[in-house]
């Protein structure tokens, strides 16, 4: 297979690949230790990469165990919409919210964290989910001209599906990574994932699609 080559308006935004998320954290997603060896391999042919990560404080507005007589993935009203309710997950200065420790990215050049306000949640590497308060990524990618970026990581249908509308509302050619995430899929979240990218135009490509894309 032809290798695509990579150029310097291209980016790699690898999302929450914490131990929280893995096999045996707090909020595992299946099989998601399986995406790291090939988020290492992708981010291998980047000049640029962007990893993020879930940086909550304790008694998060979005854990369960803020609300009592709340159990997991049931859904609350807060202030800014429905928010699901989940594990305590990511939680500041914990092994958690620790980067998996077979993550080997030396080159990234911003760790951006989210979710660290006590009050809104944050699935989107580019809002936080009132929809209005930037996490500053935008103006990172935008200073330095990178207009094309390539979404992986966790959870495919919570942060990189946000990540990525989000992106494309801004106006950059967004492409997901589907081989290099994986998905919680609650009440079918995953297929709509993929109809709500579909929709405004943003690939769910496999690693072994790149051959065909055009270059930067």
């Amino acid at each position: 297979m032809a290798v695509t080559k990579f150029g310097d308006n291209d980016v790699l935004i690898a999302v929450d690949l914490q131990n929280d998320f893995c096999p045996g954290g707090a909020l595992a997603v299946s099989r998601a230790n399986e995406i790291v060896p090939i988020v290492n391999r992708l981010a291998a042919r980047f000049r640029n990469v962007v990893l993020t990560q879930d940086w909550h404080p304790r008694g998060h507005l979005s854990f369960a165990s803020s609300h009592p007589g709340k159990r997991p993935f049931e859904t609350v009203a807060a202030s800014y919409g429905p928010q699901v309710l989940w594990p305590d997950h990511c939680v500041q200065e914990t092994p958690g919210a620790q980067f998996h420790r077979s993550l080997q990215i030396p080159h990234a050049g911003l760790v951006l964290r989210k979710g660290a306000d006590p009050a809104i949640d944050s699935y989107s590497t580019f809002y936080e989910n009132d929809r209005k308060t930037p996490t500053g990524l935008v103006g990172y990618l935008r200073e330095r001209g990178l207009t094309r970026l390539f979404l992986a990581g966790l959870a495919l249908d919570f942060c990189v599906r946000y990540s990525a509308e989000d992106a494309r509302r801004e106006g950059f050619a967004v492409f997901v990574v589907e081989d290099a995430c994986r998905g919680i899929d609650i009440d079918g979240s995953v297929a709509a994932t993929r109809a709500s990218l579909g929709a405004i135009g943003v690939p769910c490509l496999s690693t072994r699609d790149f051959a065909a894309l055009p270059t930067a």
